[in-house]
């Protein structure tokens, strides 16, 4: 508990030191310190990001032999299917697991983040608000952040989802209606972060798409 309310007042801390240094620069905005948190925090995220990117575009390229071992095994030995499964992820160094580091890592942020933004001491609360929104310790009044936040959820999935994998395109509907959800019920500040998380991952996936068949053949260990 002691941990956790540090984290609370770390996180306090450094909202109101970027606030700051929104100040020094003549644009004092709190929205725009969550922005600078949110690129912080992608940047020291980015090696975690990067294997989970990778191992995202490895899974895409294994599709076709996924898909030799489940039609082979699936009805007659679903524990060889899981063996083979298993030993093809060996083979190609990839582990199924690395897509959801980035995430784990960050829910203790997120979860600071959200306890902070409730009873944030705002040095000048004339700049909690952010454009439209009146407080970013509230909801968002016209529900902008939550399409936003849904929006670029999916935006950045589609680039990493396999079209022919149904658990992949199920979760591609699903998962930015639950983070819209989600972002409709936290205060604004929290959906901000989320939407400029989703923003700077998905340049991120770009230009590490851009790399194409160059992190595709290290990814597999090709």
């Amino acid at each position: 508990m002691q941990i956790f309310n540090a984290l609370v007042d770390g996180m306090t801390w450094i909202l109101n030191w970027l606030y700051s240094l929104t100040v020094s620069i003549s644009v004092p905005s709190y929205g725009i310190a969550i922005i600078l948190l949110t690129i912080i925090i992608k940047m020291v995220l980015y090696p975690l990001t990067k294997k989970q990117m990778k191992s995202m575009l490895a899974m895409q390229q294994l599709q076709p032999k996924l898909k030799e071992i489940q039609k082979k095994y699936k009805d007659k030995d679903p524990q060889k299917m899981q063996q083979k499964t298993m030993e093809l992820y060996k083979k190609y160094n990839i582990n199924p697991l690395a897509g959801c580091l980035p995430l784990l890592v960050q829910m203790p942020i997120l979860i600071a983040l959200y306890r902070s933004l409730f009873e944030f001491p705002y040095i000048n609360e004339a700049h909690a608000s952010f454009i439209w929104v009146p407080s970013l310790s509230s909801g968002d009044p016209y529900f902008l952040l939550p399409v936003l936040a849904a929006v670029t959820t999916y935006l950045q999935s589609k680039m990493t989802t396999t079209a022919s994998d149904p658990t992949q395109r199920m979760m591609l509907y699903m998962m930015p209606v639950f983070i819209g959800y989600i972002s409709s019920i936290v205060p604004a500040g929290l959906a901000l972060y989320w939407v400029a998380f989703n923003v700077v991952g998905s340049i991120q996936q770009y230009f590490i798409n851009k790399q194409g068949t160059v992190i595709k053949e290290e990814a597999s260990g090709r």
